[in-house]
């Protein structure tokens, strides 16, 4: 009898281990949300990483907020830039050792000796000001949050006030004021990406990571925020529309972070935040300074190709009418995307409205630039403009009995006008669309064309 107890309390026990088992691994399959380190909040890691004993944090729902807390003022309002000059005690840091850093110490303790900075590594440093006597030798004092104990930097060469005006900072002190903003403000946001390049963790013990490629535009929610490197102290994981994870560590505010502002250029510019992301509410502002341009009548000044719904791409003569259904600002560019229709058939067009040096333009046009592509109105409405005559129009063609509305839509305007004898008056046109050289002669009575040389 007790054998056969002892077997269904044993039995029992076994399944209860397997279901709990069972419910845990379900758990971990069905987990959304990134790994994080459960002894160490800033420590996160995107969700194809397994970390031991892992803690899972439930997203925030997003809720709706005024386009104006996500214009572009929003970095600006909970990111601002913290000189040295202006540190006040209590704000932290995290001590993340560059390679260089294992080689030359930064922080000394209360007896005077130089601590290594891998021994420091991860530890949270409180700022306690600083001590001296303005001369050479003062310090920038911390407690290290973990252990009580008090650490200093000293200044290399300068006085601090001489020293807190530039952007050397204190080596290895990744910002944490901006991590806990982070946390506070983005996560749970939408994002656009804005670069073509963003990184997967590969491991949870270095600093390892793989590169992957997404595409510009992307939109992406914000899963976590935690610490990333000294230079770029904010690590910004964010997840697609089918929950695939990746990152980019940012500087935002760029304080402390050791570089100067003329230093992110070119690969730098992606590690700012503006560099790889922005805002949806950004976005909206974008697309609604172009919203007077939805539903004007519009037509072309240029021969030009346009994308058909479809993906195939068609030539558009010059003079073709258009209505404007939508105008979309491009993230991270310049130039904003037209949806145009025409006898029931969609286009687009991807057009700027700020003038560049394009080479290769049409008669040393701008194509691109919507004030040289388009002009507004209803082509057949435009008064003094005769239907028989569109066709020539179109081709840049002038004939015999043209009004001047008519010859400056098929020439545009004339380089020089000038008159002639008996009663003759003249347009020059040194580059005409389909001429290099023409002079359009006019009557001065009917002001209608004689005759075209």
């Amino acid at each position: 009898m007790h054998s056969k107890m002892w077997i269904f309390r044993k039995t029992n026990a076994m399944i209860r281990k397997i279901l709990l088992f069972a419910a845990t691994f379900f758990f971990s399959l069905t987990a959304t949300a990134q790994t994080r380190d459960p002894n160490n909040k800033y420590l996160v890691w995107t969700n194809n990483i397994i970390f031991t004993e892992e803690k899972t944090d439930t997203i925030k729902e997003e809720e709706p907020e005024e386009e104006e807390e996500q214009a572009k003022s929003f970095i600006e309002k909970y990111f601002r830039y913290e000189s040295m000059c202006d540190w006040k005690e209590g704000m932290k840091f995290m001590v993340i050792p560059d390679k260089k850093d294992m080689v030359v110490r930064t922080f000394a303790d209360s007896t005077g000796r130089l601590v290594s900075s891998m021994s420091l590594r991860h530890k949270v440093m409180v700022y306690k000001g600083h001590s001296g006597d303005g001369q050479l030798h003062e310090r920038v004092n911390f407690v290290c949050e973990d252990d009580g104990q008090p650490y200093y930097f000293e200044l290399p060469t300068a006085t601090f006030e001489d020293y807190c005006y530039t952007k050397f900072g204190v080596p290895t002190l990744a910002y944490l004021g901006d991590v806990d903003k982070a946390i506070e403000q983005l996560v749970g946001k939408k994002l656009l990406t804005k670069n073509n390049v963003y990184n997967v963790d590969i491991s949870t013990t270095s600093y390892g990571y793989e590169k992957i490629n997404v595409p510009v535009g992307t939109e992406v929610t914000v899963v976590a925020a935690g610490v990333g490197t000294r230079n770029y102290p904010v690590k910004l994981i964010v997840a697609d529309a089918s929950g695939h994870e990746f990152f980019q560590t940012v500087a935002i505010s760029r304080t402390n972070s050791g570089m100067r502002d003329n230093e992110f250029v070119g690969d730098e510019l992606k590690h700012t935040f503006d560099g790889s992301f922005e805002l949806l509410g950004d976005q909206a502002l974008a697309d609604k300074e172009y919203e007077k341009y939805v539903g004007r009548k519009v037509f072309t000044l240029f021969k030009t190709d346009m994308t058909r719904s479809d993906g195939t791409s068609e030539s558009i003569p010059r003079m073709t009418g258009f209505e404007i259904k939508k105008m979309s600002a491009i993230p991270g560019t310049h130039h904003v995307k037209m949806t145009l229709e025409r006898d029931g058939k969609t286009y687009h067009k991807t057009v700027t409205f700020e003038q560049e040096n394009v080479a290769g333009d049409l008669a040393g046009e701008h194509e691109a630039y919507y004030f040289s592509l388009f002009a507004s109105g209803n082509l057949g409405a435009i008064k003094g403009v005769r239907q028989e005559n569109l066709s020539d129009i179109r081709r840049s063609v002038v004939r015999k009995g043209f009004n001047e509305v008519e010859v400056k839509l098929a020439l545009g305007e004339p380089d020089k006008k000038g008159k002639s004898s008996k009663g003759v008056y003249m347009w020059v046109y040194n580059s005409a669309l389909n001429a290099n050289h023409c002079i359009v002669y006019f009557d001065s009575n009917t002001k209608q064309v004689k005759y075209v040389k």
